[in-house]
This record gives structure tokens, sequence and C-alpha cells, in this order.
């Protein structure tokens, strides 16, 4: 059967990156979409076409890019538009194959309230739920919010109390219109304690259903996947025949094509098993299948020898051109272990806000795959998902996976905004994860220490004195001078505190320090007897580090004064760059402590701002609608008459 000719795909960033991978292994013409904001991206450059579109959400524009092309056949990737059964009908309706499940199914097994009701009539046990308009006195909390349309942790809300429903209802019913295009609502008990297992499965047009193994992705949080695994380390061997069997079936029930996953929720308290939804498109987190899956055949199977691995999305390809499965449930064995951490621009040690900005250095790691689309020079902008790569380390077991992806992390360098690579450092580094003893909401439960600027200071000013001694004018910081006859003093580098570094004699303040190498912004260094590898970028007034992952930044002293923002205690700011949502109040509105005033959003992700004491509302500063900058005021609240909350006052 011919392979597909072209085919567009209708998405960005990494995972545009990987499908023109697949597409060029099969020989397959790529070709892309892009936005003002994505003209010069790399998923542009790389296909062998590109189409200018005025939004990836636009069905109309996206089919009509597709046809003006040629184009065979859509790939969707996830997000955007994947799982929208309008778009895969206008797909079906201008004579192009999608590369995915029908509409109807997707119609079906796409959003989360009708797959509820075909999982109950096919027999699949469900985590008992309520209906969205029942009285709060009729629900045992808690109870979790949810979007019926899509995925990915949107429109979602964990509510513990009756008098926080209605609120929670409205954020997530926003948040849902604003990601999906619909705002229906599910509500379901919420399990407290909790793994998360994912069923990879894929059908062919022919009536075949395979299940590739399963996932775990219980490290989240607030529903947002941060590390996935696979296999999946706790489960028993019961309860994965449970999940596979009842994945499959479900697949089959409802004919569905192509790849997809069936998401269940393991209640650790109980030990149920419950169904939660499927997706119907490729996950975020295909990689670490496709790490460990491999198809055998049976002389292969016979002589021990081992099997190659799985590619699904050059299978997802194979089975839009109307190609049956290159094999059958009992070819498909598992080898190994293989975890992904997903990079995000966030300040996970800062509250998880979104950062934006321009990665002025980049570096990926050499000893894991990496599935990226960011590279130094780069602008990323609060307009898209804040996801900038995933890193996927794999070895023969779970530990030494593990401690490879440890490495990979160590090797994981932005510099220019912050990432949370050293907050998955960390994680993937703790005891708990090593243990597998995370669940579903221990990151909801718990704080991940922030890592020490110690060793990164140690960095900053051996780097900086090198640079000072070999260049003595000019630089951000001072030396000491030189002495005729005597060992050059200590040059003194200021960051946030005088740090001396003598480098005749190897030692910065208290730590010894010998050199091993540094170029390219890499400094290897030995620490106290410990080898250490950080990213140092020296600029005039800023000095960045990157150690473990974490971005480190040490502002130079301003000898010319602090021009910082002076702004009053009842200024509320915008705490991310972002477009404004909603506004609440208006000016000589009388507002309570932690009213809500308005709200806004970068990358997806809502913020509520919220009054900071009893007061009046004496300014408005924007409307809904408005792009508002990192630390711009957005409100201002003067304190009622003798608030001792107020701006002030000592108490």
């Amino acid at each position: 059967m011919a392979m597909l000719e072209s085919v567009l795909i209708a998405n960005r960033g990494e995972i545009a990156l990987r499908v023109i991978r697949a597409c060029r292994a099969l020989g397959v013409r790529s070709i892309a979409i892009y936005s003002d904001l994505d003209h010069g991206a790399p998923h542009v450059r790389e296909a062998d076409d590109a189409v200018r579109v005025g939004s990836y959400l636009d069905i109309d524009e996206v089919v009509a890019a597709a046809r003006a092309t040629g184009a065979a056949a859509i790939h969707p990737g996830y997000g955007f538009l994947s799982e929208r059964a309008a778009f895969a009908r206008a797909v079906e309706a201008a004579g192009i194959k999608l590369v995915g499940p029908s509409a109807a199914v997707m119609e079906q097994m796409g959003r989360k309230d009708a797959a509820r009701d075909i999982a109950v009539k096919a027999g699949v046990p469900v985590v008992p739920a309520y209906a969205v308009d029942d009285p709060v006195e009729d629900m045992r909390f808690p109870v979790l919010v949810k979007a019926a349309a899509g995925g990915g942790g949107k429109g979602m809300r964990v509510v513990r109390e009756p008098e926080a429903y209605d609120e929670a209802v409205a954020a997530a019913r926003r948040e849902a219109t604003s990601s999906f295009g619909d705002d229906t609502i599910l509500v379901e008990k919420y399990v407290e304690r909790g793994r998360h297992i994912e069923v990879q499965v894929l059908a062919d047009a022919h009536g075949n259903v395979v299940h590739l193994f399963e996932r775990d992705c219980s490290t989240q949080r607030r529903h947002q996947k941060v590390l996935e695994e696979a296999p999946a380390p706790t489960i028993t061997a019961e309860t994965r025949r449970t999940v596979t069997e009842a994945a499959v079936a479900l697949t089959a029930h409802v004919g569905y094509e192509n790849a997809g996953t069936v998401e269940f929720l393991l209640d650790d308290a109980t030990g149920d098993v419950y169904f939660l939804e499927m997706n119907t498109r490729l996950q975020v987190e295909h990689p670490v299948t496709e790490s460990v899956v491999v198809c055998t055949s049976p002389q292969q199977r016979a002589t021990g020898a081992t099997g190659a691995h799985v590619d699904l999305v050059q299978l997802q390809l194979r089975v839009a051109a109307g190609e049956p499965l290159p094999f059958g449930q009992d070819d498909l064995a598992i080898s190994g272990h293989a975890i992904e951490a997903r990079v995000y621009a966030e300040d996970s040690f800062g509250g998880f806000l979104p950062q934006a900005g321009t990665a002025t250095i980049v570096r990926w790691p050499a000893r894991a795959r990496v599935d990226h689309a960011l590279e130094s020079g780069q602008v990323v902008s609060t307009s898209y998902d804040p996801m900038l790569g995933k890193v996927i380390a794999r070895g023969p077991d779970r530990e030494s996976a593990r401690r490879a992806l440890v490495a990979a992390l160590d090797d994981t360098a932005v510099l220019g905004l912050t990432t949370n690579t050293g907050f998955l450092r960390a994680l993937v580094a703790s005891d708990e994860f090593r243990d597998a003893t995370i669940d579903t909401a221990w990151l909801d439960r718990n704080t991940v220490p922030e890592p020490s600027r110690d060793l990164a200071r140690v960095f900053v000013a051996w780097v900086s004195a090198m640079l000072v001694a070999e260049r003595d004018a000019g630089h951000p910081f001072r030396a000491d001078g030189w002495r005729s006859g005597a060992d050059p003093a200590p040059i003194l580098v200021e960051l946030d505190e005088t740090v001396p570094v003598d480098r005749a004699r190897g030692t910065v303040g208290d730590h010894e320090v010998r050199q091993l190498s540094a170029e390219r912004h890499v400094a290897v260094l030995t620490i106290d007897g410990r080898r250490e590898q950080a990213v140092v970028n020296v600029q005039p007034h800023i000095v960045e580090a990157v150690h473990r992952g974490q971005r480190f930044v040490f502002e130079r002293p301003d000898v010319f004064g602090d021009h910082a923002l002076d702004v009053s205690d009842g200024a509320v700011i915008a705490p991310m760059p972002g477009t404004v949502l909603d506004v609440r109040v208006e000016p000589g509105q009388a507002v309570a402590e932690g009213d809500v005033l308005g709200a806004m959003e970068a990358m997806k992700m809502e913020l509520a701002f919220k009054a900071p004491f009893a007061g009046t509302v004496s300014a408005v500063d924007a409307a809904a609608g408005d792009q508002v900058a990192l630390g711009a005021r957005i409100f201002l609240v003067e304190p009622s008459e003798g608030d001792p909350s107020g701006p002030g006052d000592a108490g």
C-alpha cells in the first residue's frame, strides 16, 4: 500500500519537529504551519514547506493551508486542535486524511463525559461523579472539577469545601473555554492518594488493536504531568493485566483507529482502578514508550535476540496510509526502563510562575534523548504553552534510568530566562522519587528544597576573576591591583556579597578550587575536592550561572543608585507578562482582604489578583484583553481607616 505523499503538521515546537523527523524517515513531504510569532522557528526551517496562518486554532485556516499545499494528510500533534471533533469533521469534509481517529470516535472518546458513559456501558469501572448543578450539600468533598473537553490539566480544580465550589466551577469554565472552546464541566470524587497509570494503544483500519504496555505519570503538580516513566514501577502483574485488557477492549469497542491513550487512576487506599479518560491523540510522554517497547519476531524470540524499538509517529503515519499493524500483541515486549522530564519556562521556586524572554544560551544534554525546539537566541513568549522540551533517559532498570536522568539534567542549561530544570533535577534525585512513593498529589502536599546558591557563586566569582585577569579594563568587577615582586592580590568580585578570589592559590572565599576546563561558557571545576560543572555567562550588569539545572542570577551593584520601581504596599502588580482576563472592580469600590479583583492568563495558566488588605480600590490600570508586562501595576488599593494590616503598620 502506498505511503502518504505529504503531511501538513498542524502544530509547532518540539512535536512539530518530531513529526517532521518521522516524515523524513518515511520519505514523506512535510508541511509546517506557523503564526507571525513563529515565522523563524525551528519547525518552520526544518519542514519541506511552510504556510503562514493567523492562529494554530483556526480550523478553516489550517484546512485551507492543507488544501493549498496539496497535503494528503494532517497530523495534529497534541494540544491545539488535536482533540477537536469539529476539526476532524472539517478535515474529513475536505477529503484529507487526519492522522488520528475519525470525528465520530473523537466526539465519543475525546470528551471526558461521553467517554465516561461508554466506559460504564462497557463495564469498565469509573470514578464516582456528580452533576455539576447538584446541591453542594449532597456532595462529599473533596471533589475534582474538570473540563469535559481537552486535557493537560487545563480547566481542572480540586474543591475541598462547599464554599469554594461555585468559584472553582466558574474558573474551570473560563479556562476550558479559553483552552478548548467548550465550557462543559464534570464533577468527580477526588482521590487524595493515587497513581496515574495510562496505557498506550494502537489500532489500524483492519480491526487490529494492540497495547504497548503502560506508563506511570503520577509525578504531577495540579494535574499537570512533570515526570513520566515506563513501565509503571509499582503496579502488580494483575493490575497491569486489568488496565491493558480494559484499554484494548475499550479501543476495539468504539472502532478506534491510530494511536491513543487510555488513562486510569489507581486508588492507593483501596487498590481500586478507575477509568479516567481516553486521549485521542499522541501523548507528550510517548518517547518513554518508544524507549522501552520493542518488537520481536518469532525467530528473535526463539534466539533471545533484542528487538527493534517502536516508533509511534511512523506507525501513526503508516496506519493513516491504510497499512495494517506490522505486529501483533505477542510480538511486543518491554526492554529496560525510561523516564521523561518536561522542561518548562517557569520559576518552580518562585510560585511556578511562567517565564518569558530570550534564551541567550541553551545547552541540551548529549547523553539522553532530547525532544525540543529551543535554541540559543530564541525568544520564549507567553502566547503558547511553556514547555520547552523533554529530556528522556533510559537504562536496563529503573535506578540506572533515574541516575542517567539526573546526569542529563545536570548537563541541561537555559540562560536568559528561568526554567524548571533545577526543580526537575532535585525531584529526580530525591529519595521519594527513587523509592517510587510519589503519588498524584505529592507535589501539592510537599515542597522540593530550593538549591543553594553557594556553588553557583563560586563558579561566577572564579570565572569573573579569570576574565578580570585577562582583561583589566572595561570589566564589570574590580581588582585590587597588582604588586611588583609579589603574588597578585586577591581579586574582589562584587556579587550579592564581596567574594575574594585568589587564583594563584586556588581559593574562592573559603573554598579550594582547581580549574579543569573552561570553554564556550562551560566551566568544570574541582570545588573542595568534588568535580562540578556550570554554564556561566558574564554580562555588564548581571552574571548568570546554571548549576545542576538551576539558573542563578547575580546582579552587579549599581554604582549609580537603585532604580527599582517604587510602589506602595497597596499596589497589585502583574507577577508575569500576560493577558488580563477579567476585571471585577472599579475605582471607589470597597473590598475585603483576599477579594478577587480580577484575573490574568499567561501560557494558558490563570492567576487571580486579590486585595492585599481591606480597603478601597483607588485605581484600575488595565482592562480585560490588555497585554501587560511583568511588574505592571493593575490595581491600587487604599487601606481602610485604622486597618492594622494596611501599609506602614509594623503589625
